[in-house]
């Protein structure tokens, strides 16, 4: 992966450094770790945050920052594939992707979704909808984790080859 690149692009840690909201974490949050480009960090930053962006509920923000610091990953980079792949544009076809998967997986038929403000609805009308809807956030989740996660593994393993040999056919009589 461009290196440099991201270097360019990503914050610095003393600029996040005098945020109000930031002092919660205090000290962690400056782990120089959390901060450094490189692959291990980078590709599964990008694996986490592809995969926080199935959940569901209104936590992204939060889930990403607690596994950046338990696990170490690159902060820019979880928070910045989550906003990249969430957002309001994509967020309800993602939804709707992951209802469709669970419902394939236990074989019901994909519901129709008119809504109600009653309690009625919400008692009958959206509980069928749930489960699938949960197992295919569930499924995406991993899924796309893990793929997310092999495929900017083997762009960076795959960039770092390139320019070994450009450099060492440069270097070479």
């Amino acid at each position: 992966m461009p290196r440099r690149f991201l270097k360019k692009i990503l914050p610095k840690p003393h600029t996040i450094e005098g945020h109000k909201l930031l002092r919660v974490f205090g000290d962690r949050l400056m782990d120089p770790r959390l901060w450094a480009v490189h692959r291990r960090s980078v590709t599964g930053a990008f694996g986490v945050g592809l995969a926080i962006s199935f959940v569901p509920l209104p936590v992204h923000s939060l889930l990403a920052g607690l596994i950046a610091l338990t696990w170490r990953l690159n902060v820019p980079a979880v928070y910045g594939t989550i906003f990249l792949v969430n957002n309001p544009l994509t967020m309800v076809p993602i939804y709707y992707l992951a209802y469709r998967v669970g419902a394939l997986l236990l074989d019901t038929p994909p519901g129709h979704f008119a809504f109600q403000l009653s309690w009625q609805w919400l008692q009958y009308g959206l509980g069928p909808l749930w489960r699938p809807f949960l197992l295919g956030c569930l499924v995406c989740s991993v899924v796309a984790g893990l793929a997310g996660w092999c495929v900017v593994e083997f762009l960076w393993r795959w960039e770092v080859m390139r320019r070994y040999r450009a450099r060492h056919w440069a270097t070479s009589p």
